[in-house]
């Protein structure tokens, strides 16, 4: 692949932890979640985000200082763990002291936003004139829009293309073919395929495109598509083409199996593109992730953050926070960040660009155009379909049936069990 600007792609290993909808009730309890507890700088505000890699940190702090002069006010970063952010913000929200803006992941802020916690961002004078809809549901709750998405990405496979060439294997685009290929590909201690069935939201991501292309779905986990879906993986394990290991893999150990030449394919996302470019004997490349049947759409989780306005009470910094939020999710900052970042910018206009200039990513761009949020159909509610799938996985991958695992997932998730 040809080089472009470096991307912090080790951002794959930090786990974000899924905090389910009653814990915020109990964060909350007795407290108000508005309010400001504290005295700010009037012209100073903060951005709280998980731009903890050098790289990411560096290109938002030359981003929000680009804003800072063209709004005239001072913007500020507060970069904290990904695993921490949601839990943070409650703290914060409880303690009166919340910050102007708050990037959460997608998947964590309609729980945030349930418990009254955002300001709608169609009210700030934000626009979604040139975000396709799916995306402007990305950063939705319940139909009202409260975070906006300056770049998105999804999952695809990437394989090594000296690897399939040596051993005549074309590029698989069906579930029979991948496994075919997967299994031809299996070589002493290569495995035909890499992916991540983790105990968290990981694996959950990542199973998201097996369930969504075989039409199953995330409010019935216990469904004949989604066990097939969970059998597919199990088939992969059988064949020995899948390691064991991939219990216990992040994406971020999938990718570091794939770069010591001990996988010929993986399923990953474009946030390992700049680990993978510093292997210049590396030749990689990526396509669509695999179908069940030839033709069919492939349907990968819109994957990214969003940039949120905190409830504080305070209308006058609501608004400038709005203005920031604008600028940095501008069509310009969209693709300066997106070549950096390797990501899909969110903005159709800037997105159009971006595929000029990275035509190597075109299958990562289809790819996200038939994605969807995870957290479309169930709202907060996402959080506990993930912890009851994770559970899932290890009990199915170590030996139980997919159906009797499913049927105790889709238990977890209605009952909010999560033992």
């Amino acid at each position: 692949m040809t080089a472009h600007p470096p991307a912090a792609a080790r951002r794959g290993r930090s786990r974000r932890a899924v905090v389910p909808l009653a814990a915020v009730g109990v964060l909350l309890a007795g407290t108000a979640l508005t309010g400001c507890g504290q005295q700010r700088d009037p012209d100073v505000y903060t951005v709280m985000n998980s731009s903890t890699d050098e790289s990411y940190h560096r290109w938002d702090a030359e981003a929000m200082a680009r804003c800072s002069k063209r709004l005239g006010v001072t913007v500020e970063q507060q970069s904290v763990p990904a695993a921490q952010v949601m839990t943070k913000a409650l703290r914060m929200a409880s303690s009166k002291s919340l910050p102007d803006i708050i990037q959460f992941d997608a998947s964590e802020m309609p729980t945030f936003a349930d418990a009254g916690g955002l300001v709608d961002l169609r009210s700030l004078g934000l626009s979604t004139d040139d975000v396709p809809k799916g995306i402007v549901n990305f950063g939705s709750y319940k139909g009202t829009y409260y975070g906006a998405s300056r770049s998105v990405n999804t999952l695809a496979l990437f394989y090594n293309k000296d690897i399939l060439d040596e051993a005549g294997v074309k590029v698989p685009t069906t579930w029979d073919e991948l496994r075919d290929a997967a299994k031809r590909l299996t070589q002493g201690k290569r495995y035909g395929i890499a992916l991540s069935a983790g105990g968290a939201e990981d694996g959950v991501f990542q199973f998201a495109p097996f369930m969504w292309s075989n039409g199953g779905d995330e409010t019935k986990l216990d469904s004949p598509e989604v066990a097939q879906a969970l059998d597919y993986w199990k088939g992969l394990l059988k064949d020995g083409s899948l390691s064991k290991s991939t219990l216990n893999w992040t994406q971020a150990d999938v990718n570091d199996q794939f770069m010591a030449g001990n996988a010929a394919m993986m399923i990953n996302g474009p946030w390992q593109v700049e680990t993978l470019n510093t292997d210049k004997s590396l030749h990689w490349e990526i396509a669509r992730i695999p179908v069940p049947k030839a033709g069919e759409d492939s349907v990968g989780p819109l994957g990214g953050s969003v940039l949120t306005v905190p409830n504080t009470d305070d209308e006058q910094r609501e608004r400038t926070a709005g203005k920031i939020v604008a600028c940095l999710s501008s069509q310009k900052e969209q693709l300066t960040y997106a070549l950096n970042s390797w990501m899909v910018p969110a903005n159709a206009k800037a997105a159009a660009v971006w595929r000029e200039k990275v035509p190597e990513l075109d299958a990562l761009a289809d790819q996200v155009a038939a994605a969807r949020s995870r957290t479309a159909k169930l709202g907060a509610g996402w959080s506990s379909v993930s912890l009851a799938l994770q559970s899932a996985f290890q009990s199915a991958l170590t030996g139980q049936s997919s159906e009797a695992a499913l049927k105790l997932a889709q238990q977890r998730a209605t009952s909010g069990n999560r033992g």
